[in-house]
């Protein structure tokens, strides 16, 4: 599979927390788009500043997004709000979503699988075997 040797460092872990939520808690672009074009470049983006973007990483990049929009489709959008349907500055909604099994967290479990599983079958197929270990 076409990945680093090494894992993101704590501080790329913490980078990414905010996108929860979308995006910081305000119902935007769902996180889990997010972490997979983090995934994307991480594995294909340049290292240094002097350094070249892989040339796949936009494909690939363009390809996430728009396979992404149709796993979204059945909630309505892409963006956080469509899909969880929680108002993250409401206290007592939030602690609805994350205990009630029966919340719209299940969509979100749904999303989270299916971009996963998306994101690993675009690395897999348009990434060149050179590339893969």
């Amino acid at each position: 599979m076409l990945l680093r040797d090494e894992p993101p460092s704590s501080e790329l872990m913490a980078a990414m927390a905010p996108f929860g939520g979308g995006m910081g808690s305000s119902g935007q672009v769902c996180g889990s788009l997010s972490g997979a074009l983090a995934v994307i470049g991480f594995t294909l983006g340049k290292t240094e500043s002097s350094g070249r973007d892989h040339k796949l990483m936009w494909k690939i990049s363009h390809a996430m997004v728009r396979e992404f929009a149709e796993i979204c489709a059945q909630y309505g959008g892409t963006n956080c709000a469509n899909i969880a349907r929680v108002n993250w500055n409401d206290r007592a909604s939030v602690k609805q979503f994350y205990k009630d099994p029966d919340s719209t967290r299940k969509n979100c479990v749904q999303v989270i699988r299916a971009t996963s599983n998306v994101l690993y079958s675009l690395l897999e197929e348009l990434s060149p075997p050179a590339l893969r270990s």
